[in-house]
């Protein structure tokens, strides 16, 4: 048994913030309270932040084929270090995680080297490639939690139309990319005077608002159980609005830096900045904050995406996407707390109890009965981030030499600490 005590205890479910206790019994959480803790093993929180640990959906580790990139142990380290407990990761490897035995070589690798949960998704169609659905039934049954294709958005309507049939039928869930590929494609930013003046291809914000739209369709026409995996643009946001109140079984995400940054940080051409979707407008990200406030936009995610220092020191146009945020997450989100657009309950609503709701998974919450999964951290602490530092392999990440705040001390997972702050 174990007593935190002294702690803000940040309460999603609650939507509250309360100086109290928790007492942890094994790998569960035994009870909370604001009185006078009980007497035993106790943890001086010294009036920092106790949170359920962040259930990040949509984390790419890059086993198999790309291992250098990023493994399960480099990963999994991070992941403790930035307060996520679970990682729910995609099935865009090199090899595509699209059969039975290469879930489970996933599995199993997780299994062996990672310090904290890992969930997976499994890939919807065949090679990602949109031609052919994969075995979902015996996909679920190997332990897929969720199908998707992730930036690879399947072209053909019928197939797609089938896939999601088939899902429905197993009660899958099927996480989607919303964009229409031929205007994504090749495109490096988001069109604007911006994107003119740097001579950059660009794709117009409306290529997002076509994809959901037919997605949103074929949700309707096959009952499905649906994820939008990153929402970018205030135009989409009311067509997910009347899908919510038409009784659609749809949620949406949004990635930590479509929160965070804009357009206007590529500057000159840093590829740490070059994401998919690209940064999008101030407006567009003002709204995706409301979005969060409100309720609507469901989850926050890292969409953490390792790149090597080769894929990206190219040309803008060429350099590969993405990047790394499994730690800079929660100091990311932060910046919202500290800017006073969310409260901490909000953010831990988003980062830890829906993704942990949407997949199915009893954490994310700090009620009696949840597991011990829990990060404490100091909001206010003030650092200046060093990529070089990041324990990912990879060092891609857009806030290299930033002024962030907040520190995790520690990191518990099923009651064990997996990470010393």
């Amino acid at each position: 048994m174990t007593i935190f005590t002294n702690a803000r205890l940040i309460n999603p479910e609650t939507l509250t913030d309360d100086l109290g206790w928790l007492r942890m019994e094994g790998n569960v959480i035994a009870e909370t309270g604001t009185g006078t803790p009980p007497r035993g093993e106790s943890i001086d929180c010294g009036g920092k932040c106790l949170a359920p640990g962040i259930v990040d959906l949509g984390v790419k580790v890059s086993e198999p084929g790309e291992r250098h990139k990023e493994s399960f142990a480099s990963a999994g380290r991070a992941a403790a270090a930035g307060g996520v407990t679970t990682m729910i990761t995609r099935p865009d490897t090199q090899s595509a995680i699209d059969t039975p035995e290469v879930l489970e070589f996933v599995r199993r690798r997780a299994a062996e080297d990672a310090i904290v949960k890992v969930k997976h998704m499994a890939a919807l169609t065949k090679g990602r490639a949109g031609r052919e659905m994969v075995e979902i039934g015996f996909m679920l049954d190997a332990g897929a939690v969720a199908f998707t294709d992730c930036d690879h958005v399947v072209e053909d309507t019928k197939v797609l139309q089938r896939a999601l049939t088939y899902a429905r039928s197993c009660g899958a869930l099927v996480i989607g990319h919303p964009q229409d590929p031929g205007l994504s494609k090749g495109a490096a930013v988001t069109s604007g005077k911006f994107a003119t003046l740097r001579g950059l291809p660009a794709v117009s914000p409306m290529a997002e608002r076509m994809g959901l739209d037919r997605d949103l369709a074929l949700i309707e026409m096959t009952g499905v159980r649906y994820h939008f995996d990153q929402l970018t643009t205030a135009r989409a946001l009311p067509a997910l609005d009347r899908a919510k109140h038409n009784g659609f079984d749809v949620t949406a995400g949004v990635s930590i830096h479509h929160l965070t940054l804009n357009d206007l940080d590529v500057g000159d051409y840093r590829t740490f900045f070059k994401v998919k979707p690209p940064l999008r407008s101030e407006d567009d990200r003002l709204a995706m904050v409301e979005g969060v406030a409100s309720g609507l936009i469901d989850v926050i995610s890292s969409m953490h995406t390792p790149q090597d220092e080769e894929s990206k020191r190219l040309p803008f146009e060429e350099a590969a996407s993405g990047a790394v945020a499994l730690e800079t997450l929660l100091p990311a989100a932060l910046r919202l707390y500290h800017s006073g657009q969310l409260g901490l309950p909000q953010l831990f609503r988003a980062m830890a109890l829906n993704p942990a709701h949407r997949m199915g998974l009893a954490s994310g919450r700090l009620s009696e009965g949840a597991p011990a999964d829990l990060v404490l951290f100091d909001a206010d602490a003030p650092f200046v981030l060093d990529r070089f530092k990041l324990r990912s392999k990879s060092k891609n990440t857009p806030f290299d030499g930033a002024r962030m705040q907040g520190k995790v001390i520690g990191t518990w997972v099923d009651g064990l600490r997996v990470f010393e702050g």
